[in-house]
């Protein structure tokens, strides 16, 4: 664990508790931003928001929001000095702009989790080196290093730029030495080349962290992918009792290595009694949502808990199944065409959740559904025919 002591953090150790009432600060305008800022203001508090734009997602339902870019110090002062904490709904912030915000109030994660989570070999160096199970990686800058590297971690290899992608963005698999002659090694930065894992299944961990050290963590959430992006979350995950439990130390002790007060999102790969630390998010994920209609304590409640000092909610989950699965731009008209939401809420427990985000393009999540129930399978088909329904057409 990191044991340094920061100017932030003896800041941060005077203002603990920081009760309902006070004002959360919370860089970043998207939907992230927008669904801790509805559950702060459940919760009693005030919450401002930093962005670009005052037309943003988390902007629609603040209590007051300030607009510039994250390289304006001079905004960001304005911002800071208004909140008793700040916290962050996105890790791709510059340290500057970080270290602005903590010379007014905690700041929650703090610039040296950012510079891990920004860089997938520092992240993954430092993982590794904690003694926690990574999958194989190797840092490469062009087609002959990549080429070596394969050499040890077999063909085919991902290959990622080193910081910034996500969604499948800056990423390529490549199956031979051939494939590695078509990357713009140039265009993306340093990249990471990563091992093909063969897998049973994708899951992720959510771990709520206190400046003092408490942990909580959500129950296991399995997740399936389509064209890169998350599509669908299930939970419980299909896996043993045993697997749960050790997904959830690994999940702790990835968060105690980085020093994260918030949340921490840890995505691994499960193969049979394995599993492998794939990548880590310092902030709600995309795959707790469900917890939003599956857990006595939200995702984004548990965030607000976690930076404000106060006890941590119960996780555990008040439905024998829950399902989340994604709404994506796809799904409106060529000419930004509502779909049919109606036909959509025609399907009994299907909860909407949307985004407030205006333009729909393909591939832009826009907003997700959720369902409870005692089958997962029955409720993966609910969701998938209710999306279905909507589509536009």
């Amino acid at each position: 664990m990191n044991n340094k002591t920061s100017t932030s953090q003896s800041l941060a150790t005077s203002r603990l508790p920081i009760l309902p009432g006070a004002t959360i600060g919370m860089v970043g305008g998207g939907q992230l931003g927008r669904m801790f800022a509805m559950a702060a203001a459940k919760m009693g508090y005030r919450v401002g928001v930093f962005c670009g734009s005052s037309d943003e997602p988390a902007a629609h339902v603040a209590s007051f929001t300030v607009c510039g870019p994250l390289e304006d110090h001079s905004a960001i002062e304005d911002f800071a000095r208004r909140c008793d904490v700040i916290t962050l709904e996105f890790e791709n912030i510059p340290a500057e702009t970080i270290a602005v915000c903590s010379r007014h109030a905690p700041t929650y994660p703090d610039a040296s989790v950012l510079a891990t989570a920004q860089d997938r070999l520092i992240e993954k160096s430092t993982l590794r080196d904690a003694g926690i199970p990574v999958t194989p990686f190797a840092a490469v800058h062009n087609a002959e290093e990549a080429v070596h590297a394969a050499g040890t971690l077999g063909w085919p290899i991902i290959v990622k730029t080193q910081r910034s992608g996500y969604d499948g963005k800056g990423q390529h698999r490549l199956a031979d030495a051939t494939a590695a002659q078509h990357v713009d090694w140039q265009g993306g930065g340093d990249w990471v080349a990563e091992a093909m894992i063969g897998f049973d299944r994708e899951v992720s961990v959510v771990v709520a962290r206190t400046a003092d050290g408490r942990t909580e963590t959500f129950p296991v959430f399995e997740n399936g992918h389509r064209n890169h992006v998350l599509d669908l979350t299930t939970i419980p995950a299909a896996i043993t009792e045993a697997t749960e439990i050790k997904a959830r130390q690994i999940a702790i002790k990835v968060t105690e290595c980085l020093d994260v007060v918030g949340l921490l999102c840890v995505e691994m790969f499960v193969s049979g009694e394995e599993i492998l630390v794939n990548e880590v998010a310092p902030r709600p994920h995309n795959s707790g949502h469900v917890t939003m209609e599956a857990c006595a304590t939200s995702q984004f409640e548990q965030h607000v808990r976690a930076i404000c000092g106060l006890p941590l909610g119960d996780t555990r989950m008040i439905t024998p199944a829950a399902a989340m699965m994604n709404l994506l731009g796809d799904l409106w008209g060529p000419q930004d065409e509502s779909p049919n939401w109606q036909a959509l809420l025609d399907h009994a427990g299907v909860a909407l959740h949307l985004y407030g985000k205006h333009a729909a393009r393909p591939g832009r999540k826009m907003g997700h559904i959720t369902s409870v129930g005692d089958s997962i399978s029955e409720l993966v088909t609910k969701l998938e025919q209710s999306r279905s329904a909507a589509q536009f057409s």
